[in-house]
C-alpha cells in the first residue's frame, strides 16, 4: 500500500488534512450522532476529533486501512471526555434551586425526525452495556469498521475486539426482546411516539449478518 499520504499527514502538509477530513468526516459526524443523539453536538465532536488529529499528526502509524482506525480512536477518546463533561454538567444542573418549567417542544421536534424515538430506543439499550462493549458495538456494527481496524482505532488485541463483540451481541439478545415487549405495550400517556422501538433488535440483527 502506498502510505505517502499518513507520511504527508505526520509533515503537517494542510492539503492532506483537508483531503482526510473531506473522506471521514462524515464518518465521524454519524458515528457521533448515533453514539449522542444530538446533532450540534456530533458536530463538535467532528471539529475536537480533527484538531485532536492535527496535534498528535505525528503518532500516526502506517496501516492498510488508511487514517480511518487512528481517526476513529481519537472519535472514541473524544466521545469519552464528552460524556463525561455532559454528566459534570447535568449533576450541576441537579445541585441548582428548582425553577420554573419551560415547556417541552420535544414532541414537535421528534415529529420532524423520523428515525428519533428509533435512535432513542437503541441507545437506551445500548446504555446498559458496558463501556468498553458498547464502543467495539458502535464502531463494528453502526460505523462498519473491521475487527482489524477497531483494534487499531481502540488500541487493543483484534482478539479482544472480537471477544467484546461477542459478549455484546449476547447482552442485547435479551436487550432486543425487552424492545420487541415494549413495542407491543400501550402507551401510558399522551406525547409519546410510537414506532421505532424494534431498531435494537435490527441493530442486533445487523450485526448478526455482518459479524454472525
Amino acid at each position: 500500500m502506498d502510505y505517502s499520504l499518513h507520511a504527508r499527514i505526520r509533515a503537517g502538509d494542510p492539503e492532506a488534512f483537508r483531503e482526510i477530513f473531506r473522506d471521514h468526516a462524515p464518518l465521524v459526524h454519524r458515528h457521533g450522532v448515533r453514539v449522542t443523539g444530538d446533532h450540534a453536538l456530533a458536530e463538535d465532536v467532528v471539529s475536537l476529533t480533527f484538531l485532536e488529529a492535527w496535534r498528535l499528526r505525528e503518532r500516526l502509524l502506517d496501516h492498510e486501512a488508511g487514517p480511518r482506525p487512528w481517526l476513529m480512536g481519537i472519535a472514541v477518546n473524544v466521545l469519552r471526555n464528552t460524556s463525561r463533561a455532559a454528566r459534570r454538567h447535568q449533576a450541576a444542573l441537579g445541585r441548582l434551586p428548582a425553577r420554573d418549567t419551560v415547556p417541552d417542544f420535544s414532541d414537535e421536534i421528534v415529529g420532524r425526525m423520523a428515525d428519533a424515538d428509533q435512535l432513542a430506543a437503541a441507545q437506551s439499550a445500548l446504555k446498559k452495556l458496558r463501556r468498553t462493549e458498547r464502543e467495539v458495538f458502535t464502531l463494528c456494527v453502526w460505523s462498519g469498521l473491521g475487527y482489524a481496524e477497531a483494534a487499531a482505532a481502540l488500541g487493543v488485541p483484534v482478539g479482544t475486539v472480537r471477544s467484546r463483540l461477542s459478549r455484546a451481541r449476547k447482552r442485547l439478545r435479551g436487550l432486543a426482546e425487552q424492545e420487541l415487549r415494549k413495542c407491543r405495550e400501550p402507551l401510558p400517556g399522551p406525547g409519546q411516539v410510537q414506532g421505532g422501538r424494534t431498531f435494537a433488535a435490527r441493530s442486533y440483527e445487523a450485526h448478526e449478518e455482518t459479524y454472525g
